[in-house]
């Protein structure tokens, strides 16, 4: 199975190194040197790490026969591709492959449907799951643990605890205005 685990930046300096947008909670195994990377598109690699190392909180690696800022430049915004058995899990249980997240259902708590996971964005902050609702509608879930309770692979379901107005706008809290220009949180 093929996972993103990078996005290639901009290029740094004017010896072939360029700067990348992790995308991989594991990337000391994904995108250490001597890692033979597929590319989209396609035409540009496979591309082989020479070397990685951070700089100022960014993650720099240079590619074997990319020797100069023109080369690295060219890469700019090439997806790097990982190779992954599908039965690899991360070692932390509370980590997950993006395809095992795909197509889970969405419950609340009390075991009401909202939708089923189409999609999983990658935002620098947090990522987001694309939830298809049964009427054919999307919402968007933040993936943080406040609001995603628990992921249960076995029974192929997202439990979510979301706040007034993430699924249903109708239940978003009203907040008047009183007299005296303090505003009341009602419910």
């Amino acid at each position: 199975m093929q996972l993103v685990v990078a996005r290639i930046g901009r290029a740094h300096g004017i010896k072939g190194e360029v700067t990348v947008e992790v995308r991989t909670d594991e990337p000391e195994l994904r995108l250490g040197p001597g890692a033979v990377l597929a590319t989209d598109p396609a035409t540009v690699g496979p591309l082989t790490i020479e070397t990685g190392r951070v700089h100022s909180g960014r993650l720099l690696l240079r590619f074997a026969g990319v020797k100069d800022r023109t080369a690295a430049e060219a890469l700019r915004n090439t997806l790097l591709i990982a190779e992954v058995d599908p039965e690899d899990t991360p070692e932390d249980p509370e980590e997950f492959y993006d395809h095992q997240l795909m197509d889970l259902d969405v419950v609340l708590a009390d075991g009401t449907e909202i939708g089923r996971i189409t999609e999983i964005t990658h935002l620098p902050s947090q990522d987001l799951f694309i939830v298809k609702r049964p009427d054919g509608s999307e919402v968007m879930i933040p993936f943080v643990e406040e609001i995603v309770a628990e992921i249960d692979l076995e029974e192929q379901r997202a439990v979510i605890t979301p706040p007034p107005g993430l699924i249903d706008e109708s239940e978003a809290e009203v907040v008047s205005s009183r007299d005296d220009g303090q505003k009341d949180d009602q419910a």
